[in-house]
C-alpha cells in the first residue's frame, strides 16, 4: 500500500466510530455553555470549576465557559442565579458549602431557597478543614489547645474567612464539644487571616485544606487536626479530630454543581452521568487528590439529599451556638 492510501485508511478508520453517529454533546441544548462561580479567579471553587468545565468541553465537543460574579461569599452569584430565567444554551452554578448550606440561615439579606430554586446535578467532592496554628507554637495536639482554652477562658483567638463561613462554624462546633469559649476573629478571606496566624496576632484557625496546605508544607503552619472523620489522601499522617477525642466531628467545604430550578430532570441526569465521567477521569482524580478533594460524584438524587442533610446539619450549629451576621 502506498503511504498516501495508508494516511487515508488510518483517517477514515479513527472517523469510522463516527460515522453515520451524532457527535458528542450534539444532543444538548443548542447554545453557550457556562459555570458561574461566586468567588474571584484562583480561589478553590474557580479552580474545580475549571477543571470539570474543561473535561466537560471535550467530552461535548464544544466550549464551556467559566464566569466569576464575586462577592457576599458567594451569595451575590447564586441570588443572581436563582432570580435570572436563562433563554438559552446550558447555565450552571457552583454551588458551595456556604452558599446552599450555611449563609442563607445567617444572613437577613439572602433571599433564594437553596433547596428549591436550584436542580440539583451532581457533588464535584469535599474537602476536610485542617485545625492549624502558627509553627511558632508547640500545641501538637488537640487536647493541647483544649486545655489551652480552659486555662485562658474567652482569650484564645480562632480566625475565619468571614462570619458564617465553615472556619468560623468549625470552631463554634469544637467550642461546644469542648465546653470551652474563644474568641472568633473574621477576616475577608484565608490569605490576610493565614498572615496574622504566621505572625502570631491570632492563636488558632480551622482553614480550609486547599488554602493551609502550601503554608503547613512549606512549615509556615503547623497542622494540628483535619475535621474529616476519615483522613484525606492528602493528608495521611495527619490525625483527624475524631481520632483525637472529638467523635464524629466531620466539617468540609463542599462543592457541587446546580442548574436553573426548571432544567428537565433528564437535562440534569445526562449532565450528572457526564460529571460522573469526568470524576473518573485519572488526571482529574490526582489533581483533586492534590487538593484533598474527594467523595465527588453520584447520582442526582445522592445530591439532593447530601444538601438537605448539610442544610440542616449546619442549620443545627447556627442555631446552636447562637451565631448571627454580627457575630
Amino acid at each position: 500500500m502506498r503511504r498516501r492510501d495508508f494516511i487515508a485508511a488510518g483517517a477514515a478508520a479513527l472517523a469510522a466510530p463516527w460515522a453515520g453517529a451524532s457527535p458528542p454533546g450534539s444532543d444538548l441544548p443548542k447554545g453557550p455553555v457556562k459555570i458561574l462561580v461566586g468567588w474571584a479567579p484562583g480561589g478553590g471553587t474557580d479552580v474545580f470549576a475549571r477543571i470539570v468545565g474543561q473535561k466537560l468541553s471535550e467530552v461535548w465537543g464544544r466550549p464551556v465557559v467559566v464566569e466569576n460574579k464575586p462577592g457576599a461569599t458567594g451569595s451575590l452569584a447564586a441570588e443572581y442565579f436563582a432570580r435570572t430565567r436563562f433563554t438559552e444554551g446550558i447555565n450552571l452554578l457552583m454551588a458551595h458549602v456556604n452558599t446552599h448550606a450555611i449563609s442563607p440561615q445567617i444572613f437577613r439579606s439572602i433571599t433564594y431557597d437553596p433547596l428549591k430554586d436550584y436542580a440539583p446535578i451532581a457533588l464535584i467532592g469535599a474537602t476536610p478543614h485542617i485545625l492549624v496554628t502558627s509553627s511558632r507554637n508547640s500545641h501538637g495536639s488537640v487536647q493541647e489547645v483544649v486545655e489551652l482554652c480552659r486555662k485562658s477562658p474567652g482569650k484564645i483567638s480562632f480566625g475565619s474567612s468571614g462570619t458564617g463561613s465553615v472556619q468560623h462554624l468549625a470552631a463554634e462546633m469544637f467550642n461546644m464539644a469542648a465546653g470551652v469559649k474563644s474568641i472568633h476573629v473574621p477576616y475577608k478571606g484565608s490569605g490576610p487571616m493565614q498572615t496574622d496566624l504566621i505572625g502570631g496576632q491570632i492563636d488558632f484557625s480551622f482553614d480550609t485544606m486547599t488554602a493551609a496546605t502550601a503554608q503547613v508544607r512549606a512549615g509556615k503552619m503547623l497542622g494540628i487536626a483535619q475535621t474529616r472523620v476519615n483522613r484525606a489522601k492528602g493528608f495521611p499522617a495527619m490525625p483527624t479530630m475524631d481520632e483525637q477525642g472529638f467523635k464524629g466531628f466531620d466539617a468540609s467545604s463542599w462543592y457541587g454543581v446546580v442548574g436553573p430550578r426548571d432544567m428537565s430532570r433528564e437535562l440534569a441526569q445526562r449532565i450528572n452521568a457526564d460529571i460522573n465521567r469526568v470524576l473518573a477521569m485519572p488526571d482529574v482524580v490526582s489533581r483533586f487528590d492534590g487538593y484533598g478533594v474527594e467523595d465527588g460524584g453520584g447520582s442526582v438524587d445522592k445530591f439532593a439529599a447530601f444538601m438537605a442533610a448539610e442544610y440542616k446539619k449546619w442549620g443545627d450549629v447556627v442555631r446552636a451556638a447562637k451565631v448571627t451576621e454580627e457575630s
